[in-house]
């Protein structure tokens, strides 16, 4: 039998081939055998971590975190980051709580604004007569702040109950004139809504009054491709000018409370394990 001889002439290639490469030369993408050896090592120890996003009615959070996810979307918003000093001049007070089994579609919006005035209510939302020195005309107790016209008019039938001594101000641009509702102000008005550039509008116009305003309802509803009031474009902008104008500094003095309405998205990291549980066993 005949054995093969070794062929010294393709390792000499070879040892030349490696003789020639170049010492500099970096490599590209990320270190394959690295990114193996780590997925396999989440794989041995069965966990995962991962971002998951989840939509919770904002009743049932406690007043603490509505106010992170609020402040969080405003300097998101504005590129900026509060220090620990300015966050503590935020109260979880300025938060308005509602009873976790009330719902918050647009019908129950009488009832979740009772809750806020407490015994007040009547007093501050149904009476229909100006009070010289104690209310003027065109300031309102609560503002109901949306993204469009047609979502504020269903927000407005939920409020119906509280709206028939005393009409509630439509300031929104469809169907209705700035020189209408300047006239609309110059009644009283217990409930008023509107989209945020028109809202600044007439405040700027010095038609509509703040010095009464205890509560702001923020429209939390979702459109189709999932902004709100807090994210979609320009509109967000819009309203987020307006709290730095004229809502931020009521909110710090305690004179003015926000109520989130409607479900909000918390985002959070979990930690998955694929190993059943010690009291599962």
């Amino acid at each position: 039998m005949v054995s093969a001889k070794p062929s010294f002439r393709k390792q000499d290639q070879n040892q030349n081939k490696r003789s020639f490469q170049n010492p500099n030369k970096l490599p590209l993408g990320p270190n394959r055998i690295k990114t193996k050896k780590k997925k396999k090592d989440n794989e041995i120890s069965g966990t995962k971590t991962k971002k998951e996003s989840k939509v919770i009615a904002s009743t049932n959070l406690p007043a603490s975190q509505q106010l992170s996810f609020f402040l969080n979307c405003f300097q998101s918003s504005n590129g900026i980051k509060f220090s620990s000093l300015e966050l503590e001049s935020f109260k979880d007070s300025c938060i308005v709580k509602s009873p976790v089994d009330l719902k918050q579609d647009a019908d129950s919006l009488h009832e979740h604004m009772k809750v806020a005035f407490g015994k007040s209510w009547k007093a501050e939302l149904c009476e229909g007569k100006i009070s010289e020195g104690k209310v003027e005309a065109g300031n309102p107790a609560v503002l109901v702040i949306s993204t469009s016209a047609l979502r504020l008019l269903e927000l407005l039938r939920g409020v119906r109950p509280l709206t028939k001594g005393c009409r509630a101000a439509k300031l929104f641009a469809k169907h209705m004139k700035v020189e209408e509702q300047v006239m609309m102000l110059k009644t009283r008005v217990n409930i008023a809504s509107g989209t945020p550039s028109r809202i600044k509008k007439l405040i700027d116009m010095d038609a509509l009054g703040l010095s009464r305003l205890a509560v702001i309802v923020l429209d939390m509803h979702t459109d189709t491709k999932g902004y709100s009031l807090l994210t979609l474009p320009q509109v967000s902008n819009e309203f987020w000018d307006l709290y730095k104008t004229h809502f931020e500094q009521p909110l710090i003095r305690g004179d003015l409370r926000i109520c989130l309405y409607g479900p909000i998205s918390c985002s959070s990291e979990v930690k998955t394990t694929d190993e059943p549980h010690d009291d599962l066993l």
